[in-house]
C-alpha cells in the first residue's frame, strides 16, 4: 500500500497547481460518491482545485504527519485527537456523520439480523464460523471493526480460517465479500453506492457503537511550513458552511440520505 501511495503521490504532485489543495481522504468517502458532488462545487464557489489522495485513515494520518498533504478528512476519532494533540494538525472539525452496518449473505446463515446488539451479531458470526471479510488496512472502518471484535471479547484475526483480511479499500473489500458471499462491516454510504451487491444484504444496523463521524484536520504549518494553510482554512470554512450543508444533506441514493451534516461554528 505504501508503494501505491508513493506512486499516486508522484503523479499527483506533477499536476498540482498554486490554486490546488492536497487532501487525504478515506476510501469510504470516495466510494460513497460524495466527492463527485462536492469537488466541482468547491472549484466553482472558491476556485480551489482539491486534489484527493484516497487511502485508509491510518495512511492519511501518516501522510499528514509527513506533510505530504495540506489537510485530511478521516473517521477515527481517537486517532484524530491524538494527531492534533501531538501538534500534527491545527484542529479537528466535525463535518458529517453516517453509520456502519453489517452486510452479509441475504440468507443470513449466522442469524445476525435478530441480534440484540452488534457484539452479539459478531459473536454469532464467529460461532457459525461464517466467512467474514475484513479490510485489514488500518482504515477507520478496520479500526472500528477491531474495536467491535474486542468489545465482543473475540480476536478472529488470530488463526481463524473463516476470517479473511484483504488489505484493501471499502469498494474492493465489498467486492471480495460479494464474491465469497461473506459478512463484512461497511459504512452505510459505501454500501448504498456499491453496484455489485450480488447476494448480499444489509442485515444489522442501529447500535450506537456503529456511529461514524467524519472530521477535517488541516496539517499544522508549525510542523510542516510548506503546507498551504491558507487553502486548508479556506476549504474548512467551505466544508462547515451552508453550501456544504445543502449538498451533504441533499445527497441521496434510492431516496436514502448517505450523510448528515453536523459541523458546528467555532467558539
Amino acid at each position: 500500500m505504501m508503494r501505491m501511495a508513493a506512486l499516486i503521490w508522484l503523479v499527483w504532485s506533477a499536476v498540482a497547481s498554486a490554486d490546488s489543495l492536497r487532501l487525504a481522504v478515506t476510501t469510504s468517502f470516495q466510494n460513497s460518491g460524495l466527492a463527485d458532488i462536492l469537488l466541482p462545487a468547491i472549484k466553482n464557489d472558491i476556485g480551489l482545485d482539491v486534489q484527493l489522495l484516497v487511502v485508509g485513515t491510518g495512511q492519511a494520518l501518516r501522510l499528514g504527519r509527513a506533510g505530504d498533504v495540506d489537510a485530511i478528512l478521516v473517521h477515527s476519532r481517537a486517532a484524530e485527537e491524538e494527531f492534533v494533540a501531538r501538534g500534527y494538525g491545527t484542529r479537528r472539525r466535525e463535518i458529517m456523520y453516517n453509520d456502519f452496518v453489517l452486510v452479509g449473505p441475504a440468507s443470513d446463515p449466522a442469524g445476525i439480523s435478530a441480534a440484540p446488539d452488534v457484539t452479539e451479531a459478531l459473536a454469532a458470526i464467529a460461532n457459525a464460523r461464517a466467512l467474514f471479510v475484513s479490510r485489514g488496512d488500518d482504515s477507520g472502518t478496520h479500526r472500528r471493526e477491531r474495536m467491535l471484535w474486542a468489545a465482543a471479547d473475540l480476536d478472529p484475526a488470530r488463526n481463524s480460517p473463516w476470517y479473511k483480511e484483504v488489505g484493501a479499500g471499502m469498494g474492493a473489500s465489498l467486492n471480495t465479500a460479494a464474491g465469497l458471499d461473506a459478512y463484512i462491516l461497511s459504512d452505510r454510504a459505501s454500501w448504498l453506492n456499491f453496484a455489485n451487491k450480488a447476494g448480499l444484504a444489509l442485515l444489522y444496523s442501529g447500535d450506537q457503537r456503529l456511529f461514524n463521524q467524519y472530521s477535517y484536520i488541516p496539517v499544522n504549518p508549525a510542523r510542516q511550513p510548506h503546507v498551504d494553510i491558507k487553502a486548508a482554512t479556506q476549504l474548512e470554512e467551505w466544508l462547515t458552511g451552508a453550501r456544504a450543508r445543502a449538498l451533504i444533506d441533499g445527497y441521496k441514493i434510492g431516496g436514502q440520505q448517505l450523510f448528515v451534516f453536523n459541523a458546528q461554528d467555532l467558539k
